[in-house]
């Protein structure tokens, strides 16, 4: 029999990833109008958001359009990261890490071209789950039905099976509707006991 699956989102489930306001800060510094940085940049965060660009091109693309030096490109993109990682959401990383042994675990993330190796550095989720998958490494983003076929077909399992957490009612919307169970992240507490429910039903 095989066991259970469940289908964890990263950025405000794993990583708790309040808005730093690096953009604002920068547009300061640069002397840019307010929305500059997103304005000049979206199609790039796209791209590297499905793997259309990688992490040298981003940072060709960041000096080219808002006119950086290297030792502001380094600044900037420090921030950048700082945002994007956030800080280590302790309570579910551990309880994850002690799920190993009653359940299958993939991360299904909407992720950016770099973020395997830094979250990989600083939280070490392969050794959390069976799968790591990334938006920018398989092409698609959640909720687009491939991104949660790609994290089911890398369980091996039906998508009855498996149980998805986001903290995007998009997300959980869209794993529903191919064949999941799916929880809205608000809190630990909430869900880690419909985590808890599920694998006492499957």
């Amino acid at each position: 029999m095989q066991l259970p699956c469940l289908i964890v989102d990263i950025g405000g489930v794993l990583e708790i990833t309040p808005h730093t306001g690096w953009p604002e800060r920068w547009e300061r510094r640069l002397g840019l109008p307010e929305g500059a940085v997103e304005e000049r940049m979206a199609d790039v965060w796209a791209a590297g958001m499905v793997g259309g660009i990688d992490e040298p091109g981003v940072s060709a693309q960041l000096t080219k359009r808002l006119g950086l030096d290297g030792e502001q490109l380094s600044a900037l993109l420090d921030d950048l990261w700082a945002d994007y990682l956030g800080s280590p959401n302790q309570q579910m990383i551990d309880y994850l890490a002690g799920l190993r042994s009653r359940c299958r675990i993939a991360i299904l993330s909407n992720s950016f071209v770099g973020a395997r190796e830094r979250e990989e550095a600083a939280y070490g989720f392969a050794g959390l789950t069976d799968h790591l998958v990334y938006s920018h490494e398989i092409g698609v983003q959640k909720p687009d039905p491939r991104a949660f076929a790609a994290a089911v077909t890398a369980l091996a399992a039906a998508p009855a099976d498996c149980l998805f957490i986001d903290d995007h009612a998009p997300n959980v919307e869209g794993a529903r509707a191919v064949g999941l169970h799916a929880h809205l992240f608000t809190g630990n507490a909430d869900a880690i006991a419909r985590i808890e429910r599920h694998l006492a039903e499957h």
